[in-house]
Parts: C-alpha cells; structure tokens; sequence
C-alpha cells in the first residue's frame, strides 16, 4: 500500500497540474488541514529537480496566504464560539492573560512552528484569535515557511538522487518516521 502511494505521489509530481495540487496542500495545511505540503513537494523535487525552487516558491506563497486564512479563522471566529466559551468556563481572564503571553513571543512561536513539524494552523488561528500584529505574523510567517521550503528543495536538489535511492529503500521506515513526527506535532499541541 505504501509503495502504491509513493509510486502515485511520484507520477503526480509531474503531472501538468502538479503545481496547483501542491498550492492547494499548502494553502488548506496552513489553516485546517493535518497534512503537510512536504508530502507532495518532496517527491515533486525528487521527480524534477530542476524546478525545485519554483516548487518551494509554490509552497512558501499558497503556505503564507492560507496562514492568512488561519489567522482570519482565529480573529474572527473568536468572538463567536471562543469567548463565550471561555466565558461559560470563567477563565475569561486566563485567556486574555494568555493573548498577552503569546503576543510577546508571538513572532518566535510563528518562526518555530513555520519551520518545525509543529502543526502550523495552530499557530495560524491562536495568532488570529490572540491578536498578534499582521505585519508581525506575515514577515514571520514567509522566513519560518521559507526556511523550511528552501532548505528542503536545496536539499533535495543538491542530493536528490542519493536521498531518493535512500527513500525508496526504506520506504516502510520513512513513512514511520514521517507519522511519528505528525503524531508528535499534534501531541506537542495538545500538552501546550
């Protein structure tokens, strides 16, 4: 089953709309969905190398709109189905005094997500809803979502046939390894 889907990945990477497919990952990962944009772009890169930096463009730009999303989701629905949330709970003023926490380290809690498996539309919505500076949360949002991208497609681009020989080897083991990082990111949300 794995190897199917690693072979379909694989096909899908050079599709004529492969592009749009990873744009569309990327932009929905940002906000509400658990998948990371990686599991296209890598095998895109793998497939075609010589477009790995229009592939981390793709990525970066649709990542960074749809964290827009996410923030708009955070700040507008917050006042809807948040705040009397916490109102019912009576912890309206440990939800403000958290706002005010994050918003000190906003910037670096946006940067360490952008570019960790950490679930980034966590960090999306939770600066939406906390009210963190736009122009903060964008600038952090392109270098965290950069250097993730970028690093990744110099990577693959640099060592490309290496690495593929090495995935394809041990495809059971990097489908492992990639499950356990997501499970890990969303296990670090839920304890935080």
């Amino acid at each position: 089953m794995i190897r199917g889907l690693y072979d379909w990945t694989i096909r899908l990477a050079d599709h004529p709309r492969a592009l749009w497919a990873l744009a569309a990952v990327a932009f929905v990962e940002s906000s509400v969905f658990p998948i990371p944009p990686d599991v296209l772009m890598i095998p895109m890169i793998l497939a075609r190398p010589s477009r790995a930096w229009l592939i981390a463009a793709v990525a970066l730009a649709a990542s960074v709109l749809g964290g827009l999303l996410g923030y708009a989701i955070g700040a507008l629905l917050f006042d809807s189905v948040g705040q009397p949330i916490l109102a019912f709970y009576g912890k309206t003023e440990a939800g403000l005094a958290f706002a005010q926490r994050f918003n000190d380290y906003g910037a670096w809690a946006v940067l360490i997500a952008g570019v960790t498996p950490f679930p980034f539309k966590v960090i999306t919505i939770v600066s939406g809803w906390t009210g963190l500076g736009l122009p903060v949360f964008i600038i952090a949002s392109i270098i965290a979502r950069g250097l993730r991208f970028f690093v990744v497609a110099g990577l693959l681009w640099q060592f490309g046939a290496p690495i593929r020989d090495f995935i394809e080897r041990r495809l059971g083991l990097m489908f492992t390894l990639f499950i356990a990082l997501l499970v890990g990111g969303f296990a670090l949300v839920r304890y935080l």
